[in-house]
């Protein structure tokens, strides 16, 4: 079995800074993409930054230049670095894991994670 699990959600007031992490754990091949969602309420789900096994990133326009995700392979996690924070930045915040269990190492499959809460106070 994998779990994805998320910490270090939490409320902060605006201009101010969280990290986010993400482990992935279990019976796990390979991992190739890590990435971040969120979704703010009655919004659909976004895309916030993924990152490769190689940590090339990629992130929304919304928050480049703020956030910065980052990996340990040796841990199976992915950090995201929120600073500059913004109301708008308020919303859930799913981490997913692009990866191949050890019982099917040629197949790829993403697990998500149960989501942070992230509130930016105005």
């Amino acid at each position: 079995q994998v779990q994805v699990v998320e910490s270090g959600g939490g409320l902060v007031q605006a201009g101010g800074s969280l990290r986010l992490s993400c482990a992935a754990s279990g019976d796990i091949f390979s991992i190739n993409v890590m990435g971040w969602y969120r979704q703010a309420p009655g919004k659909q789900r976004e895309l916030v930054a993924t990152i490769t096994s190689d940590s090339t990133t990629n992130y929304a326009d919304s928050v480049k230049g703020r956030f910065t995700a980052s990996r340990d392979n040796a841990k199976n996690t992915v950090y995201l670095q929120m600073n500059s924070l913004k109301p708008e930045d308020t919303a859930v915040y799913y981490c997913h894991a692009d990866l191949s269990p050890t019982n099917r190492k040629t197949h790829s499959f993403r697990y998500w994670g149960q989501g942070t809460q992230v509130t930016v106070s105005s």
